[in-house]
């Protein structure tokens, strides 16, 4: 998106990097990510956004969609694929060729919604799978956990009056995208937190909020919106999570998954711009996923 800017090619390679230093990587099955169809956007995007942000794409330089957000030549292929893993992610758990899945993606999804990009997002990732799974394989309830430092206000809006999609957010606040601390409904479940809050915080806010509520929901299949810009080392986000907080999460989401959703987990990347935490963190996440 520019020199300098946070949301980069190594964000990938720091967790391809961690993965091989911890010696995962060998363990885990790896899938070349397809371009989304027409068909998976339009499920969650309004077919003139799909099309004005394809007229936009430019064939030399920079383009910016706003203050934050810009492509290049590529970046339009790099957001279809980014969609695509994660239909292509929906499509391995449910046919069984996996428990589940991490799609290391970028750019982003979460602050993209029906009609808007914004926040380093252009197509809503982890929405396009929600609605895949919904759509291509007949699920009646699949829930989104989105731990990103930032509210996923584009999922939000392409699923607020869904009641199918439940999503759990918990995010600084007040914090870009400066929304969600009282726009909730009975599946909208956001939890805003305070600048600073720690694991503990972060734990309880998970156990008295997004627990109960999964229960009462008991999705088929959970998605995680995984941000781990939340970290303490990344001074973009101003919390102070650790890799034991997203290892516990993760727990947590598993149990829920295994009550109600066969086991089916697909977590997809959204931020995380600390390039030594964001390895960490995303191994750690991958870990606990896997089972290793």
């Amino acid at each position: 998106m520019g020199a300098g800017h946070p949301e980069c090619p190594a964000r990938i390679q720091a967790i391809e990097d961690q993965l091989i230093a911890s010696g995962l990587l060998h363990f885990l099955d790896h899938h070349e990510a397809p371009m989304a169809t027409e068909e998976m956007l339009a499920r969650v995007h309004r077919p003139d956004y799909i099309a004005a942000i394809r007229a936009v794409a430019p064939d030399a330089g920079l383009v910016a969609l706003d203050p934050d957000t810009s492509m290049n030549p590529h970046t339009l292929e790099a957001a279809l694929r980014a969609a695509g893993a994660v239909a292509l992610a929906v499509d391995l758990v449910m046919s069984g060729r996996a428990e589940n899945a991490f799609c290391n993606v970028r750019p982003p999804g979460h602050h993209a919604g029906a009609a808007s990009s914004g926040g380093f997002c252009i197509f809503n990732n982890v929405a396009v799978g929600a609605a895949h799974a919904l759509m291509q394989h007949g699920l009646e309830r699949v829930a989104i956990a989105d731990f990103d430092v930032h509210h996923g206000n584009g999922t939000e809006n392409i699923f607020h009056d869904n009641p199918r999609v439940m999503l759990c957010s918990t995010f600084r606040h007040p914090y870009y995208p400066h929304c969600g601390a009282d726009s909730g409904n009975d599946h909208i479940i956001n939890v805003p937190l305070p600048a600073g809050t720690a694991g503990e915080g972060f734990r309880t806010a998970v156990t008295e909020r997004w627990l109960p509520e999964l229960e009462r929901f008991q999705p088929q299949m959970l998605f995680i919106s995984a941000g781990f810009d939340a970290h303490r080392e990344d001074d973009m986000g101003g919390l102070a999570l650790r890799e034991v907080d997203y290892v516990w999460v993760t727990g947590k989401l598993k149990e829920i998954a295994a009550r109600h959703a066969s086991r089916r987990i697909v977590s997809v990347l959204e931020g995380g711009y600390a390039l030594h935490a964001l390895g960490r963190s995303a191994s750690a996440h991958i870990k606990v996923l896997s089972g290793l």
